[in-house]
């Protein structure tokens, strides 16, 4: 968060300095609240791309045989941008390595997904889940090793998860 914050400034301090420039090149007839505004063009813009390629660079940093199975974008007011363009604010990723089929029960996978979130400091939760291929039922695993029947989902024919688990 400490580096975002530098480059921000930086983004800020550059296109003022592109203002003052024009002013240079104009022999100053351009009108002063110029250098303002461009700085906080400047800063907007990096955090508009900033936002915008987190999801791209987060995804380029995952180790092979991690594959993205679901996407969560957002449109809020006080990010204007956003509403043209929904960003991606979360995204959950299936770690095909740890997929592992039931020893008593085929039909019956386990497997890791990380959720990836992003806030003010990103964040990435882990869960071990079960899916019933045949049923395509998806339950998530307690610490103790136990199936949390209360956050039971019915996954629809289409579901990426689904495909790339039970493929």
């Amino acid at each position: 968060m400490f580096w975002n914050f530098v480059a921000t400034v930086f983004a800020g301090l550059g296109a003022a300095g592109l203002a003052l420039g024009i002013r240079a090149a104009t022999r100053q007839k351009a009108p002063r609240w110029l250098i303002p505004v461009f700085a906080g063009i400047g800063m907007l813009s990096y955090l508009a791309y900033n936002e915008y390629t987190w999801h791209t660079v987060t995804q380029s940093r995952l180790p092979e045989g991690a594959v993205v199975v679901n996407e969560e974008t957002q449109s809020v007011i006080w990010r204007p941008w956003s509403l043209i363009v929904p960003q991606v604010v979360r995204f959950t990723v299936l770690d095909t390595h740890s997929v592992k089929p039931d020893p008593t029960n085929p039909e019956v996978v386990s497997f890791y997904l990380y959720r990836f979130e992003r806030t003010y400091t990103d964040s990435v939760k882990e869960q071990v889940y079960l899916l019933n291929c045949n049923s395509q039922e998806l339950v998530p695993v307690d610490d103790d090793g136990k199936a949390n029947t209360k956050g039971l989902r019915q996954l629809s024919d289409g579901d990426r998860l689904l495909g790339q688990v039970c493929s």
